[in-house]
């Protein structure tokens, strides 16, 4: 059943409430933060009164409602999606393609990516392309998503030094956004590498054995690449109060060396 469909069948108030009481906010709280009131808001989510348009926007906004999600809000209520669903492809979205391929590219040579709310890969530079080399085919075939690519035994993950700790941050990472945005596509893409097996690394998986431990300023991950050792802190970057629900599902992943060396190595493969 589509969001559209559960939304018009549920309306606006058992949907409002959820959200509400996920967010762990009070009726008071939220009406005072809409400037609204609690008794006008206890009859929303009981049915007993219809909501603005406005009142809905405001509302889900301060719930920090996704805006996919805002959509089935207004439905609920009876109006219309307020935001555009927009291919990427769209001739319309030149800009922002052309944008983020600019980025990208300046990022180089360290690697870098953006990825929508599954973590299918939209576009990806030569640094994660250079991370890439050796994987086999089968994970390379379109659509990439860059957790399963990660984690998958025969992807990334033998080749990460600390895959324990990397992957639990993973996981926790798309925890955070499963409890936020209840996305079964992301729940879905979770229990499956999540379920992936987890080898054990000769010697523990903590970085190179015997050299000296780096005081790092952020969980790294710590990656094998042509018999050196590479370390990552990654950045993560989102559009400030998107209108659209392709663009605000959007994120910009960044990963800065963690230690001269790795940087070294990277400048040195740069054309």
């Amino acid at each position: 059943m589509s969001t559209a469909t559960r939304a018009r069948q549920s309306g606006i108030g058992p949907l409002l409430r959820e959200w509400r009481e996920r967010r762990r906010v009070s009726q008071l709280e939220l009406a005072l933060r809409a400037d609204s009131s609690a008794r006008h808001l206890s009859f929303v989510e009981t049915g007993r009164s219809r909501p603005s348009e406005e009142l809905v926007l405001r509302l889900a906004e301060h719930l920090d409602v996704p805006v996919r999600e805002r959509n089935a809000l207004l439905l609920a209520a009876g109006y219309a999606p307020r935001f555009a669903e927009t291919p990427l492809d769209d001739p319309s979205m030149g800009a922002l393609r052309e944008g983020l391929d600019r980025l990208l590219h300046g990022y180089e040579p360290y690697p870098a990516l953006v990825v929508d709310a599954t973590y299918t890969v939209v576009a990806a530079n030569r640094g994660i392309a250079m991370l890439m080399e050796g994987i086999p085919e089968s994970l390379l075939t379109p659509p990439l998503n860059a957790m399963r690519l990660t984690l998958h035994p025969e992807g990334l993950a033998p080749r990460i030094r600390n895959l324990r700790e990397w992957r639990g941050h993973l996981l926790a990472q798309m925890e955070r956004q499963i409890a936020l945005d209840r996305s079964e596509a992301l729940r879905a893409v979770y229990d499956e590498v999540k379920a992936y097996p987890v080898a054990e690394r000769d010697g523990g998986d903590d970085g190179e054995e015997g050299g000296e431990a780096v005081p790092y300023f952020a969980l790294p991950m710590v990656i094998e690449h042509d018999g050196q050792v590479l370390s990552f802190v990654s950045s993560i970057s989102t559009f400030n109060t998107p209108m659209d629900v392709t663009v605000a599902e959007l994120a910009i992943e960044t990963f800065l060396p963690a230690d001269p060396a790795t940087a070294k190595y990277l400048r040195s493969l740069a054309p």
